[in-house]
């Protein structure tokens, strides 16, 4: 196969992602943190009640289960999704749905099905940016072959905090939809545009390594420290002739890691999708290329904006509602597009940095970060009920990092289960 017949090989599969704006859809998966609500130390896959023993029982729940050498790895059913990351991550998939009303029903469901058994565990499912108390080196990996590669291969080419990644980081993730090249393009420029603003505005991790973070933005730090080839902001996001083309030939000149041959995983290293694809050139494969890179915001069949840390709710869902009504209003995205047109990668790696230190205070164009959210917000017409108590947060200059921050000096346990899906559900049960 010629390197142009790859190119278009991936092309295609990301073209065949385009739809009409009557199905726009928005979809998000969420990763936490499964403690024990007294210790706060992390549940690990294989001990006593531990995550193994948890997802067995929610398989009862009419879960369709996926097994790895006789261990649970995953869960399904309609509507929704379980899977586990590095150190046993709890991450909850929901599909994508036409509004964030559907999005939500399907979530307090899911959640509300799944929370008594933690409860009778006497764990929390917690959603917080990094690991609540523990550092990563005393939490074993889940056994699982593609993490073992993944692992390996960063402790040979990673960036310092390639680990911390795996093992120690939980993200919120929306997925958004694009009709056209140019319509991909140009929510790609504001995706990353507005990269260093989601960091900031939903920073949420307080303690690292079990020592308070005296700084902004962890998780950016984290993907900033951790594979130069598929993390981070693409420097081309800002091109004007960016096209499929341009971010299909950064995925054949990207490591490979692993792939799939003969329905087992085998370690490839730094052999890249170009090498590989001369032997498998599948649609598989070309979903493995897209998946196996981590960039702010990543491309398959839809756009994936990456930068939140998990939050609780109501945040979560602020989230998910600023970000849906950003690329899916056309007024607020052309003003967007318009406020950032002449950004570049080199003027939002300036920004990021600023950022770490600054958080929701650095300055962009004379203008402060959460004030530029305030602006942002302030065009938005719609799902407003799940906006507003972000812009409680914006107007008061804090983040959900701020609010962890006074409830742990208090009380770790305490602060804890406020920002845990367990508080949810007894919320909206109206039992707390």
């Amino acid at each position: 196969m010629t390197y142009d017949e790859k190119i278009q090989k991936i092309v295609d599969y990301i073209k065949s992602g385009e739809k009409s704006e009557t199905n726009f859809k928005v979809g998000f998966e969420a990763e936490h943190f499964t403690v024990d609500k007294d210790s706060l130390n992390t549940a690990r896959y294989k001990q006593k009640d531990g995550v193994s023993d948890l997802l067995e029982e929610v398989k009862e729940l009419g879960y369709e289960p996926s097994y790895e050498n006789g261990n649970i790895m995953g869960l399904r059913r309609d509507g929704n999704s379980i899977s586990i990351e590095p150190a046993a991550q709890f991450e909850l998939a929901f599909d994508a749905a036409s509004s964030i009303d559907e999005l939500f029903e399907n979530y307090k469901q899911a959640m509300e099905d799944i929370i008594p058994i933690f409860e009778k565990e006497n764990k929390l499912l917690l959603q917080v940016g990094y690991q609540p108390k523990e550092k990563i080196d005393d939490i074993e990996m889940i056994p699982k072959q593609r993490y073992k590669y993944m692992y390996d291969y960063f402790e040979e080419f990673g960036g310092a905090l390639a680990h911390n990644m795996m093992k120690g980081s939980c993200s919120l993730q929306v997925a958004i939809d694009y009709k056209d090249e140019y319509d991909f393009r140009k929510k790609y420029f504001v995706a990353n545009a507005i990269s260093p603003f989601l960091y900031s505005i939903f920073d949420n991790a307080y303690i690292f390594e079990g020592k308070v973070y005296d700084k902004h933005n962890l998780r950016q730090t984290i993907w900033e420290q951790c594979d130069k080839d598929r993390t981070g902001i693409y420097s081309f996001s800002f091109d004007d002739d960016l096209s499929y083309e341009t971010y299909a030939k950064k995925i054949l000149k990207t490591p490979s890691i692993f792939i799939e041959r003969d329905k087992k995983e085998v370690f490839t290293k730094d052999k890249t999708f170009e090498e590989v694809m001369d032997q498998d050139s599948s649609t598989d494969m070309i979903y493995h290329a897209l998946s196996i890179v981590f960039p702010d915001v990543r491309v398959k069949k839809y756009i994936e904006v990456r930068m939140p840390d998990n939050i609780p709710y109501p945040y979560n869902f602020a989230a998910i509602a600023l970000i849906k009504n950003i690329f899916y209003d056309e007024d607020v995205l052309d003003y967007v597009y318009e406020k950032f047109s002449d950004m570049t990668y080199e003027s939002v790696q300036d920004l990021k940095k600023i950022a770490t230190i600054q958080g929701i205070q650095a300055l962009y164009k004379e203008k402060r970060i959460y004030e530029w959210m305030l602006d942002i917000i302030d065009k938005i017409e719609e799902d407003r009920k799940y906006i507003d108590p972000l812009i409680v947060l914006l107007e008061k200059q804090i983040t959900p990092r701020d609010i962890y921050e006074n409830l742990y000096k208090d009380s770790p346990q305490k602060a804890a289960y406020e920002f845990s899906v367990n508080k949810f559900i007894k919320d909206i049960n109206g039992e707390n």
